[in-house]
């Protein structure tokens, strides 16, 4: 690689890579530095446990997916990537990192540090899109390495590394050729016989090969090869020994990387948590310690606005352990997963009667890498008709979060369009932006209904005048809970959609995701939907394709059976009732309210939509109290805080869903009048304006349970405000509450120092 023109800003490689080989990066390391440009590695979780790891080698960023860890490849998904950075560049880090700080009682806490999403706060200045994070895959990747420790991670490692070295030896003597002599656990074979009549042997034992071409021919291995599958694979080779001859033989010998400069040499994984639960019963005691600490659906509603979080039925969730589904390789042949394309085939048939769109890709595996592709569509589209000169995306201030950051991270020039004080675009602000823009403009972003929480009555006039001046119009989809089955964003005028598969169509957001953005389209866009370099898709015209935006060829496939589940037990006619009743929960909450807190913006009607905004800023100069004491006092009630400060500062944004009971809407709605009750204590003198249960919040048990007690209110209105609230069933935060500004000021290490873990061994093995 040429650095001598200092216009290189970084240098990406893979360790080992798609071929299995492992290299030396040292030099090209050195030579990016020297030129001031960073080099990223992007490397395998299982494969570092035996090879020295890229930060050795001086690498600025590591990243990788961590599948390796015990999650099933899941034709493709769902699986969570790991992004690790060296310490100067930890705040540019996209999305959020795992922090310590202190609670109000002094005690070391874990927290979401840098957590404030970029994208909402920067919008167009963001760095990252990021929306979905995939917590629940990560969470099964971790405690993947939390049973198996450092030592089981690397007796899977060599056992995986070793079968490939037997393999290797049996192809090179039944007179084959490796292309690369130094691996971990992929082969790429320059074949001694045509490939065709090892692939037709390989079709007898119902194994798939990778094929570069006719002579050369790729194997990778993992840790469920048995001896058997060995045995398979040197027969279909055409060697004539078993794998356990060839291993016997090779006993004298150094193989593979043992003993070269790759080996890794150094510790890994000592933090006690990897090396205290290694039995099922340890483990299982250990994840439910972790779970108690988490408030979710099975404690109460989940009133986050533009989340959507609704009910996740068991019999939706069922397949996804079903071994059809979890144990498919993404790049099998088209007739090894029939089951899969018809219901592929199904659910974007469904999805585009739900929504008035005329095709569906299925790739993005996130609402934010739905946004991307589709405006990288509608880029692709524009530059068909020779208007690559459209850049200009209109975003009002009513839209979602990501929207800005999309549209700059698709190359587009963002400009703002106002709302008037009714939470809807300002017509006459947005008629000024087009005509200004109009020789340049490419699409604008709407969400609908709008993130304020109100139907824009006016959508299809916005929609007319965008198309007036060969615009595109996308319209996010984040608030389809509040369409399916009224209303189709490709009737009144929207070009594309993504839809959060993991808010309306019930894919549980599991503490971030697996998410799923898929995007829908009108028939011109359907040419410029994602394609695939290996897997050949039904729409798949890469000449005109915006090419991948997720390495599956349809995204996270192993969670498309729950939509499709949803969809199909729901009916029509369940589908327009859980919308109908989403928004009548709204109204229902919003007019309880209103009494109690301006409720931000309504439609011209008087009514919200499926969500809403309370206003509490006025109570920081009436009480000194914030959004985020609302927040926090919510837990002493047993509920999780709504959305706070956004899309309005200082504010509460509140979606009930459809799947909630009147009963529990009105538990959260005593809580909310409990809690302005008490800000009128404040206000009125009753209660004291730094010591009272807002600014005290959250409760925990061991506050609430401590000898000393010297605050001016008692234990009871702590932690059991209201009557509902009982000891059997009360939801105890962990900690106190928490001092952001120390955390995110010092961003330490999460790991304990090591004397700590040494005390801890020590202690292990005399009690042993």
């Amino acid at each position: 690689m040429d650095f001598s023109g200092k216009d290189v800003a970084g240098v990406l490689f893979q360790y080992p890579d798609t071929e299995g080989r492992v290299e030396d990066f040292t030099g090209l390391v050195d030579r990016a530095h020297e030129s001031g440009a960073l080099a990223c590695c992007a490397t395998d979780l299982l494969a570092v446990c035996m090879l020295r790891p890229p930060g050795e080698f001086g690498v600025d960023i590591a990243l990788g997916s961590s599948q390796r860890f015990g999650v099933p490849l899941c034709y493709g998904g769902p699986h969570a990537a790991f992004f690790s950075v060296r310490e100067n560049l930890v705040r540019m880090m996209p999305g959020r990192m795992v922090g310590v700080t202190r609670d109000a009682t002094g005690k070391e806490v874990y927290r979401l540090a840098l957590q404030t999403r970029e994208q909402h706060i920067r919008r167009d200045k963001a760095t990252s899109n990021i929306c979905t994070a995939q917590a629940l895959l990560a969470n099964m990747a971790a405690m993947f390495a939390v049973y198996h420790g450092p030592q089981g991670l690397q007796h899977i490692a060599s056992r995986t590394h070793n079968a490939t070295v037997i393999l290797a030896e049996g192809l090179k003597r039944a007179g084959h050729t490796l292309e690369h002599e130094v691996f971990f656990d992929t082969l790429k074979i320059r074949c001694g016989v045509t490939g065709k009549d090892i692939l037709e042997r390989a079709q007898q034992r119902e194994i798939n090969l990778r094929v570069y071409s006719n002579e050369v021919l790729g194997v990778s291995l993992d840790e469920t090869v048995t001896e058997r599958d060995l045995d398979d694979l040197l027969w279909v080779f055409g060697c004539e020994s078993s794998a356990e001859l060839v291993a016997e033989k090779m006993n004298a010998r150094t193989y593979g990387i043992q003993g070269t400069p790759f080996k890794r040499t150094s510790p890994y994984l000592s933090h006690p948590v990897f090396n205290s639960y290694h039995s099922e019963t340890n483990i299982v005691r250990y994840m439910k310690r972790l779970e108690n600490k988490d408030i979710s659906l099975v404690h109460s509603m989940i009133p986050l606005g533009s989340c959507t979080m609704k009910l996740n039925s068991s019999a939706e969730l069922m397949p996804i352990t079903w071994r059809e589904f979890s144990n498919v390789h993404p790049f099998v042949p088209l007739d090894q997963a029939e089951g899969y394309q018809q219901l592929f085939r199904q659910l974007e048939r469904d999805l585009c009667e739900v929504t008035g769109y005329d095709r569906i890709s299925f790739q993005p595996n996130s609402g934010a890498q739905g946004e991307y592709a589709g405006l990288t569509a509608i880029k692709a589209y524009l530059n068909s008709k020779g208007e690559g000169h459209r850049t200009v995306c209109l975003i009002p201030k009513s839209a979602h979060g990501t929207n800005p950051a999309s549209a700059q991270m698709a190359g587009m020039n963002v400009q703002v369009v106002e709302v008037d004080r009714e939470g809807c675009i300002d017509m006459a602000h947005l008629k000024a932006k087009v005509d200004k823009h109009k020789a340049s403009l490419a699409a604008i972003m709407i969400t609908y209904p709008s993130t304020n929480g109100v139907f824009e009555e006016n959508v299809s006039e916005v929609c007319e005048l965008i198309h007036q001046y060969g615009g595109q119009v996308y319209l996010d989809g984040a608030n389809m809970n509040a369409q399916v089955g009224l209303c189709r964003p490709g009737d009144f005028g929207a070009d594309v959609s993504h839809l959060n598969l993991h808010k309306t169509f019930c894919i549980p957001h599991g503490g971030g995701g697996p998410g799923m953005g898929p995007i829908g389209v009108k028939q011109h866009l359907a040419p410029f939907l994602p394609c695939h370099p290996v897997i050949t898709l039904k729409s798949d015209n890469s000449a005109s394709s915006l090419g991948t935006v997720s390495a599956a060829p349809w995204g996270s496939s192993a969670i498309l059976p729950i939509s499709w589940a949803y969809i199909k037990m729901m009916g029509a006619r369940g589908l327009t009732n859980a919308t109908e009743v989403a928004i009548l929960n709204a109204n229902y909450m919003a007019k309880r309210m209103e009494n109690h807190y301006k409720v931000l913006f309504r439609g011209r009607r008087g009514l919200v939509a499926h969500e809403f905004i309370l206003d509490v800023r006025p109570f920081k100069k009436s009480a000194n109290i914030e959004a985020v004491d609302v927040a926090k006092r919510l837990q002493d009630y047993g509920f999780h805080a709504p959305t706070m400060s956004w899309p309005v500062a200082g504010t509460l944004m509140i979606e009930p869903t459809e799947s909630e009971d009147k009963a529990e809407l009105d538990r959260f709605c005593d809580a909310l009048v409990r809690i302005r009750q008490e800000i009128a204590d404040i206000e009125e003198g009753r209660m004291d304006v730094t010591v009272n249960p807002l600014k005290m919040a959250p409760h925990s048990l061991a506050c609430v349970t401590s000898s000393t007690w010297d605050r001016p209110y008692s234990r009871e209105c702590a932690a059991f405000p209201l009557p509902f609230i009982k000891p059997e069933t009360k939801f105890w935060p962990s900690v106190s509450r928490i001092d952001d500004a120390y955390g995110d000021q010092h961003l330490v290490c999460t790991c304990p120092p090591m004397e700590v873990y040494e005390s801890a061994f020590e202690e292990k093995r005399v009690s042993s």
